[in-house]
């Protein structure tokens, strides 16, 4: 073989050594690219997840800040529960209720002259449950101040009627209107005497906002499908479908004459 057959096919082998060479090079640059793309995926949906947990859990932390201040008269389990009419009544109807929940404004239209009737009878006496559950779904701070704005009311000794005029004057769903304590104090003008200094002073300081979030987290922790949640001496009576404001009175009567 020629010399110069030899140095051609001695730089062909070459040519192709550093062609395996590029590539080998290349292909660990795009492990590399690989590699360091998917660290940064990794970390950019640990950011989403963190960013979601944040704004799910958002209030939570807030409202459980400050010291845990029950409402005046509050009894219950952990003083939850905001009673309404004499203790001597026979029978007890337990209300869990979000101000915000379209479907406690409709038990509240349908059934309020009759629960007044009855408490104001002494045969009834009602427990209210404050949930905030509509800022959970819908997102916002409307269910939590209107009910620390309530549970003022009841510092006050007019909670039943300012409860009332919550529900009368319910914005919609999505309009997060009683997140504004202006709104709130506003409202309270058509309650009588409720507008004092010490109220408008516990509304925006959010005097009740941790108890308020125990409240609900103990709405969670009762199992309960949604709000309202309607319990007369324990059993739950707004999911049967054949009840009347006209059929609960008559269970409370009885009850009274037993």
């Amino acid at each position: 073989m020629s010399e110069k057959n030899r140095e051609g096919k001695r730089t062909a082998r070459e040519r192709l050594a550093e062609e395996r060479d590029k590539q080998k090079k290349s292909d660990k640059r795009r492990r590399v690219l690989v590699v360091g793309g998917a660290i940064v995926c990794v970390l950019a949906l640990a950011g989403v997840i963190g960013v979601l947990a944040a704004n799910s859990g958002g209030g939570k932390a807030d409202t459980e800040a400050g010291p845990l201040t029950a409402p005046s008269g509050a009894n219950g389990d952990d003083s939850l529960a905001i009673p309404v009419g004499k203790e001597s009544a026979k029978s007890t109807l337990t209300v869990w209720e979000d101000f915000r929940c379209p479907a406690c404004k409709s038990f509240e239209d349908g059934y309020r002259s009759t629960v007044h009737e009855l408490t104001e009878s002494g045969q009834l006496k009602v427990e209210y449950h404050l949930a905030t559950l509509i800022d959970g779904n819908m997102r916002g701070s409307g269910s939590l101040r209107a009910a620390n704005a309530a549970a003022c009311a009841q510092d006050a000794g007019k909670f039943p009627a300012y409860h009332d005029v919550l529900f009368e004057n319910q914005p919609a769903e999505t309009d997060d209107a009683y997140a504004q304590n202006s709104k709130l104090i506003e409202l309270a003008g058509k309650v009588d005497g409720l507008t004092t200094a010490p109220f408008k002073k516990c509304v925006e300081d959010g005097t009740h906002d941790s108890w308020v979030a125990k409240s609900h987290q103990a709405f969670q922790g009762g199992g309960f499908s949604g709000t309202p949640t309607v319990l007369l001496n324990g059993k739950n009576i707004y999911q049967d479908q054949s009840m009347t404001p006209a059929k609960l009175k008559q269970l409370v009567q009885q009850a009274d004459k037993a």
